[in-house]
């Protein structure tokens, strides 16, 4: 159960950081809400997958998948630049996350 809240987590990781992109600096009220609901969300969904795991496994695969989904919609909702670095860097992420949780 603990991996599971961890996913979730990580979800709403991803959905406040793009959220905060729409939220102009939290100067529009709904997206404002929207993020701030899903950062408590996301470190509520952490905290519970603590009390199982490794703080530092749980954290560095938190904010992997965050930054991982982060960067892939940053890239389809915003044009970002979508290159070969890029995506060799975020195959590196996955990488590293896959590996911490073999490891666990």
């Amino acid at each position: 159960m603990a991996w599971l809240y961890l996913f979730i987590a990580s979800v709403f990781e991803v959905s406040w950081a793009i959220g905060l992109k729409y939220s102009s600096g939290l100067t529009k009220v709904f997206p404002s809400v929207f993020t701030i609901v899903s950062m408590l969300a996301s470190f509520y969904f952490l905290a519970l997958a603590v009390r199982y795991l490794p703080i530092g496994t749980a954290y560095a695969i938190w904010t992997g998948i965050g930054s991982f989904g982060t960067v892939v919609l940053g890239m389809a909702l915003f044009g970002e630049p979508f290159t070969i670095s890029r995506i060799f860097f975020l195959a590196l992420i996955i990488i590293g996350i896959i590996g911490l949780r073999i490891t666990n």
